[in-house]
């Protein structure tokens, strides 16, 4: 294999990568979901707080809104962050980017409440999204280069699923601090404020976010195996040239992370799915949200090693494949049996076959960039499809449940992002080095 573009015969291997790198490496994502997590979690309590309506239905479509506005800014800080990482490096990109994201947390949680100042609530409420939405829009793609430039050529996979790991352990975190906040306070009083406790949580990560951040070693200069597909693509081209040249990654890369982004919106929703639609209480909403996060992170660690050794294509398709057929009887159980220990058992097994196929394809996607343009074109690609689909998903499915009283609408919503995935995992190529040469 030759040498990766913008790499030289008398660049380093790329360094050996520790737990500490990993951990330090994944915080930030860590952050980012365990925010949005407990936002969707709470939903219905911070519409109450920023935006109080006559109508239940009024208020939670305006706490959704706010939730979706954070996804505007992302391309664009995908773009400027995402360029930054490529040109100075990984590691001042990921503390940029980690630092934003807790200007925002913590004004987020401060900001007073609709009865107490009016209307600059729920502007100051958009506000901390807009600069959060920036924010994480740079975060994922320089972590996810870092994260498999600095992992051995064999590993990647399993390296790289520490990405979607940590989006799990959000969720596993969030619903654990939610049912504690929900089982110490009043109901009125988690209504008012115990959901700031909850969110408040992630702030008292930050400090050693940074500090740990701050000592990583730098895999932008490393060298690393180009794959034969990059071949064609003019070396001398700028970054648009470049990222011109990987349309066809490009495009694909859109539907996987559109179908992903459905499916993970959709799974941070059942929280809200179960209290409003379901009535069954935010405890067991909860309950939802640390079970389906234990069996994603088991899942994720899954396949990412498993396309390790099996390749990354059949692990992006056919679990894929059977996800796509197990949403609609899964959730018809969930529905007509109406029992939280179903529910429970159900969203796990479903969470399990999804992240099974979602890591490989994330990882494969990262692996056809070339390494010159790998941060800002995956930061661009998954924010790009994130701010379409991420903001939309809950207000999508939280209004067709409303308009067609159909229960099984979210359902239907999850399939047809899933079955967009599964056609982009079937025209992707195998990324795995020794499987491609």
């Amino acid at each position: 294999m030759g040498m990766a573009a913008g790499a030289t015969a008398g660049d380093e291997a790329s360094p050996p990568i520790s737990v500490k790198n990993v951990a330090a490496a994944v915080v930030g994502n860590w952050l980012e979901f365990y925010d949005f997590v407990v936002y969707t979690y709470f939903t219905l309590q911070i519409g109450n707080t920023f935006f109080p309506s006559h109508t239940p239905f009024a208020s939670l479509m305006a706490s959704l809104i706010t939730f979706g506005v954070g996804f505007v800014f992302r391309p664009i800080g995908a773009v400027v962050i995402g360029q930054f990482s490529d040109r100075v490096g990984r590691r001042p990109a990921m503390l940029l980017s980690f630092a934003l994201m807790g200007v925002a947390l913590v004004g987020f949680v401060s900001i007073p409440s609709y009865a107490q100042i009016g209307v600059w609530a729920p502007i100051l409420a958009v506000a901390c999204r807009l600069v959060q939405g920036f924010a994480l829009g740079g975060e994922v793609g320089p972590t996810t280069a870092y994260l498999i430039e600095a992992a051995p050529l064999n590993k990647r996979g399993l390296y790289g699923s520490w990405q979607s790991g940590s989006q799990s352990l959000a969720s596993i975190s969030a619903g654990l601090i939610g049912l504690t906040v929900a089982a110490v306070l009043s109901a009125t009083t988690t209504q008012e404020w115990g959901w700031r406790i909850a969110m408040a949580v992630g702030a008292v990560v930050l400090p050693f976010g940074l500090i740990i951040r701050r000592h990583l070693p730098e895999t932008l200069g490393h060298a690393e195996p180009a794959l034969a597909a990059h071949a064609h693509i003019d070396p001398t081209a700028g970054t648009l040239g470049v990222i011109a040249g990987h349309w066809r990654v490009v495009l694909l890369g859109l539907g996987l992370i559109a179908g992903g982004t459905i499916s993970t919106y959709v799974f941070s929703f059942m929280t809200t799915y179960a209290q409003a639609t379901l009535h069954m209480g935010l405890r067991v909403g909860l309950l939802i949200a640390v079970t389906n996060g234990i069996a994603g992170f088991a899942a994720s660690l899954a396949g990412g090693a498993l396309s390790d050794r099996f390749g990354r294509r059949p692990m992006m398709i056919w679990p894929r494949f059977a996800f796509l057929l197990a949403i609609l009887p899964t959730f018809w159980l969930v529905v007509h049996i109406h029992q939280p220990v179903a529910l429970l058992a159900l969203m796990a097994g479903l969470n399990v076959i999804g992240n099974l196929a979602g890591v490989p394809a994330f990882v494969a996607l990262v692996e056809s960039l070339r390494k010159d343009i790998r941060g800002v074109a995956t930061a661009t690609i998954y924010a790009t499809a994130v701010a379409v689909f991420g903001g939309t998903t809950q207000p999508i499915v939280a209004w067709l449940d409303h308009v067609t009283g159909d229960p099984l609408a979210i359902a239907w919503y999850l399939m047809a992002g899933t079955l967009v995935a599964l056609i982009a995992s079937l025209l992707m190529k195998e990324t795995v080095l020794d499987k491609t040469a």
